[in-house]
């Protein structure tokens, strides 16, 4: 037990602490991830978007994140307490975009949808801050256009450089 506890604040500590080690919100992105799922930028999702071609896309992170804002139609899945049962009619032909805050979360709930069978998965590089760095809208819980953000932490929150940030 007590090795587990220690495993898991080292764990707890790597993951808080990872923000900090980067120069650049770029290499962050690039290298927090594995690429074990492909990977789609913030501009191709918005070309597929305006396009009305079927889309699933999945906010990966907490209800309280997601509570603050998310990309427009997607739908809550969480990242902590997923259950592949929440997306039990869904073709698993259905392309599916993930995402979180930067990226990392999103593509370990992708690797379970591959797992699961999916077969058109994707990571949203660089998450819902390269989302709205790039000048993208989020929406909060009844549908209208926010500039809030949760940014995580303090230590995440400094690669979201538009929008209001928000840790509560």
């Amino acid at each position: 037990m007590k090795q587990q506890f220690i495993i898991l604040f080292i764990s707890i500590f790597s993951l808080s602490a990872c923000g900090q080690n980067y120069e650049s919100f770029g290499e962050l992105k690039n290298e927090i991830i594995s690429k074990t799922i492909p990977l789609i930028s913030a501009e191709e999702l918005k070309k597929v978007d305006n396009t009305k071609i079927p889309l699933l896309i999945l906010d990966t992170r907490e209800k309280n994140e997601y509570s603050v804002s998310h990309i427009k139609g997607a739908k809550y899945v969480g990242y902590d307490n997923f259950k592949m049962s929440k997306l039990k009619k869904v073709d698993k032909n259905t392309t599916v975009v993930v995402y979180c805050s930067v990226g990392y979360r999103s593509e370990k709930v992708g690797e379970k949808l591959k797992k699961a069978g999916f077969k058109k998965v994707m990571n949203l590089q660089g998450g819902i801050f390269d989302w709205k760095n790039k000048g993208y809208p989020v929406y909060d819980n009844s549908g209208n256009e926010t500039l809030k953000v949760h940014a995580y932490n303090k230590s995440w929150g400094k690669w979201l450089t538009k929008g209001e940030k928000v840790y509560e």
